[in-house]
């Protein structure tokens, strides 16, 4: 059985040690998870209980993603941008955007951001609340939220809301394999797959690979497992 990276064997579903590995997911589930996992419940609560977006959003990390995304707008004129999980708000002080609006399943998220921004240029609003009304942005974006769509069904939804809302330009910060793991509220998906069924007129604009890679199970704060896919509608 060939891997592409030597942490697989953990979360390979096919893998002779596989089941062993799985029983052990119990032993890393996070006390504030329901039995009934669903993920929106899940980083509502995370967020209430004081808990951040993850590492990904602050340090080096914060500040890498919002020099790809800050030198993307400016050189495609992007004017208005659309984020699909907006989470606790940190990342969005290192963004430079004309016009931001912040989309989060979360009622907590959604609060968190308006307390910190006094700002005409920022809109936070709920995803359930989000209507065609509102109409095409120049950017839609989906940074570090995907893998954690744990759900088929929520994912399809978040992937058309995500295309569905774009007028130029998609950008994606992910890891792009399908790959389950310990953690109940992660889930690696190959959303590009996904792309090619669904929204085949979208096509890959450019990829960035991270400066700070590893393969996914040596994530931490300095370092991940995303990288960037920007696409364009032809």
């Amino acid at each position: 059985m060939q891997h592409d990276d030597p942490t697989a064997v953990f979360y390979d579903r096919d893998h002779p040690r596989g089941p062993m590995l799985r029983s052990l997911r119990s032993l890393f589930k996070s006390p504030d998870e329901p039995a009934d996992f669903r993920s929106g419940d899940y980083w509502d609560q995370r967020y209430r209980t004081g808990r951040t977006s993850g590492a990904g959003s602050y340090g080096r990390l914060a500040r890498f993603k919002a020099q790809i995304i800050n030198e993307f707008c400016a050189a495609h004129d992007v004017q208005s941008v659309i984020e699909w999980g907006c989470g606790d708000g940190n990342q969005l002080h290192l963004y430079d955007l004309p016009r931001y609006v912040g989309v989060d399943v979360s009622p907590t998220s959604v609060e968190m951001c308006k307390s910190q921004f006094d700002d005409p240029s920022k809109t936070f609003v709920l995803t359930s609340e989000v209507t065609p009304a509102l109409g095409k942005l120049d950017l839609s974006m989906s940074i570090e939220v995907i893998f954690h769509l744990v759900e088929d069904e929520v994912f399809d939804a978040y992937m058309r809301n995500l295309f569905d809302f774009a007028g130029r330009y998609v950008c994606v910060y992910s890891s792009n394999t399908d790959r389950r793991t310990l953690h109940r509220h992660v889930r690696h998906r190959r959303f590009t797959d996904w792309i090619e069924r669904n929204r085949p007129e979208w096509k890959l604009h450019s990829f960035i690979r991270n400066r700070y890679r590893v393969p996914i199970g040596f994530e931490n704060k300095y370092f991940t497992f995303s990288d960037f896919y920007f696409f364009e509608k032809k």
